[in-house]
């Protein structure tokens, strides 16, 4: 599926409000809503939204620590990257991992209530995963940017 302007439109103004109505993604898609709830569905069944979520403000529920941390593993093989990617998905504290080019195998955000609970973290869990040789942290001391919207206009 091809995205037109009208899909841009409707999941630009989604990923802005997620909880918009029906009505307001017409208007701004420039359609009545029936035809915009149509492809707001299409856009649904063909993958390219995932989901509905509400963004929470991670200093006020208690999870104000953000950690970047590089991972190293003793091997590269398949065998020991699915394992790694197996065991990194089913731990909460980890809110994003991804494959890396150059010195580090990955790259982990890790969310905290502390240092403590980091370190905690850092010692009973990561460390325990099989084939991870070693790791590097980086404090965040301030978040400047963040953002869950996507620039679509310089989508291809």
């Amino acid at each position: 599926m091809r995205l037109d302007r009208i899909d841009l439109a409707i999941l630009d103004h989604l990923q802005r409000d997620g909880r918009a109505t029906s009505n307001e993604i017409a208007d701004t898609a420039g359609l009545s809503a029936s035809p915009a709830h149509r492809r707001q569905k299409l856009l649904e069944d063909a993958g390219f939204i995932r989901g509905y979520v509400a963004l929470l403000d991670q200093d006020r529920v208690g999870l104000p620590v953000n950690v970047f941390v590089s991972v190293r593993l003793s091997a590269q093989t398949e065998d020991h990257l699915a394992a790694f990617e197996t065991a990194i998905a089913g731990l909460p504290e980890v809110m994003e991992c991804y494959v890396m080019s150059g010195a580090s195998d990955y790259l982990l955000r890790v969310v905290a209530p502390d240092l403590g609970a980091y370190e905690e973290f850092l010692r009973t869990k990561l460390t325990r995963i099989a084939g991870v040789r070693g790791v590097e942290s980086a404090f965040a001391l301030k978040r400047v940017v963040y953002r869950t919207n996507l620039p679509l206009r310089r989508a291809r």
